[in-house]
């Protein structure tokens, strides 16, 4: 049984958000939906409706396009010098820093987040990503070029245009900043989609950057669902680019939207099933700890989990004692509560989801644990989950739970390691554990994954690029990476003075 919090004082260490902004922003103010249709978002701690929230489909999305479009063409934005699209962007940050505790509240009753790391940790690392873009917005420049025959040539960086933004519900707050902020600091405008289940937060993020001087038009927020408002801006010819970030069924009909229309250039950012190998020499205690973190963090709603572990055999007996105990420790409640570190799955569909895969992993042959049932009488709650003997062709071995299950499994030599490793579909992360700088080398040059960890996991930063490979996607965010997929290069050749060739 995991360890547990009642959750009976958790209002006195946060306080319930009073909720201020249930309808769509375009063109810099809040107007509800032309059909008039709303949809209400849950509190996954208690299963009951927060607000309701108004209901974006294609003609909303229309208007929203509209305005970002008449923003990018005529507007000031993209006309700014980049030194003052940094100004207000740094505003639009410190704003944004006033609020966390509202803001963090918010993501915490919407999402089940963890308020204090919300708080402590996920919007601050916003905030450094509007502040990091803002200080790349003034150095935005081209290349001059020798050409090999008697002309020269220079490359001017120009911002791609109207952007949508697709994100998803498990960090609400960084992905609405990972995607807006590079794309306002190349220049562009955009429209942009919350998930369904979390549209709280970016809405009051719209109004702050109203606060912070963005001009209207530049970013538009329309909540609604994947099918109707989703697909409404991946299909749409006056949308120049799209930046999707959640499941890769999605990702695929985002893709043949952006085809089938103007095709339009589209990063995706997808699931994973990502491995986490722990070699003989591991100190055991902190390669628990590592193994834990990684699939429990965010009650498992994480592209990159460490959903499958892999355990050299001779310290495996070891290993599976110790990630037993440090489970049974790991604490369920209330997100609100400091003393939790494991909140509610983000609805009940996702919950369900979760539950499912379990049982699948139980009538396969996989032997459990611990955990592996639902927590508590009311909310969204699973119990962290760990099953042994998984097979790689259980289903939970294969498919992105995206949920607190692990899969964990014996190995003998690095290189059966690396076979079963590469044995899916995804090629998001991977974590090596290991004092020995060869297996180190060789298994990070070896893995086909667009992140690899080494005695780390779940390490990011504003520097490091990150995105997939195969089904995982491609495109990458953070870094400069992030910045230059909403620009474009134009080259404008010109003849040297009495070159022969004029």
């Amino acid at each position: 049984m995991a360890g547990f919090s009642n959750g009976n004082q958790a209002e006195s260490f946060a306080k319930s958000p009073t909720i201020k902004f249930t309808k769509l922003f375009i063109n810099g103010h809040f107007v509800d939906s032309i059909s008039g249709k709303t949809f209400e978002t849950i509190d996954p701690r208690t299963e009951q409706v927060i607000a309701s929230i108004a209901e974006g489909t294609k003609e909303d999305v229309d208007l929203a396009v509209k305005a970002a479009r008449h923003a990018f063409d005529f507007g000031p934005w993209p006309r700014l010098p980049g030194a003052e699209r940094a100004r207000i962007m740094m505003k639009w940050a410190e704003i944004v820093e006033e609020n966390k505790e509202e803001i963090a509240a918010l993501d915490a009753i919407d999402c089940g987040k963890l308020y204090h790391w919300c708080k402590d940790a996920e919007i601050p690392q916003a905030v450094a990503a509007l502040r990091y873009y803002a200080g790349a917005a003034d150095k935005v420049h081209g290349d001059v070029l020798k050409m090999s025959r008697e002309f020269q040539a220079y490359t001017l960086l120009e911002p791609i245009g109207v952007v949508g933004h697709i994100i998803p519900w498990n960090f609400p707050t960084f992905m609405f900043f990972s995607k807006v902020a590079p794309s306002l600091a190349a220049g562009c405008t955009m429209v942009l989609k919350p998930a369904e289940q979390t549209p709280l937060s970016a809405l009051f993020f719209a109004h702050l950057a109203k606060l912070a001087g963005i001009p209207d038009g530049v970013l538009n927020v329309v909540p609604g669902f994947g099918p109707t408002a989703g697909a409404a801006l991946s299909s749409h010819m006056d949308i120049d680019a799209v930046s999707f970030t959640g499941s890769t069924e999605v990702g695929r009909e985002v893709m043949k939207a952006a085809a089938l229309s103007n095709l339009k250039p589209v990063s995706l950012e997808l699931g994973g099933k990502s491995p986490l190998i722990i070699f003989d020499d591991a100190e055991i205690d902190k390669a628990a700890e590592l193994a834990i973190a990684g699939i429990m963090f965010n009650k498992g709603e994480i592209c990159v989990a460490s959903s499958r572990v892999y355990v050299q055999e001779g310290i495996y007996d070891e290993f599976e004692k110790k990630l037993v105990e440090k489970a049974k420790a790991w604490v369920v409640g209330d997100p609100l509560d400091p003393n939790v570190q494991q909140g509610p799955q983000v609805d009940k569909k996702q919950f369900d989801k979760v539950i499912s895969y379990i049982e699948h992993g139980k009538r396969e042959g996989a032997r459990l644990l611990t955990g592996g049932k639902r927590w508590g009488h009311k909310g969204y709650y699973i119990e962290p989950t760990i099953f042994a003997n998984v097979n790689e062709d259980m289903l939970i071995a294969q498919d992105e739970i995206f949920g607190p299950v692990m899969s964990l499994m014996k190995f003998r030599t690095m290189e059966e390691a690396i076979g079963r490793a590469n044995n899916t579909r995804y090629g998001l992360a991977a974590g090596i554990v290991t004092n020995n700088l060869n297996i180190a080398n060789a298994m990070s040059r070896s893995i086909r994954a667009g992140t690899i960890w080494i005695n780390c996991y779940l390490v990011f930063s504003l520097d490091c690029p990150y995105g997939g490979y195969k089904m995982s996607g491609f495109g990458r965010e953070s870094g400069m990476e992030a910045l230059h997929k909403y620009l474009q290069i134009k080259s404008v050749v010109t003849p040297i003075y009495n070159s022969p060739w004029l």
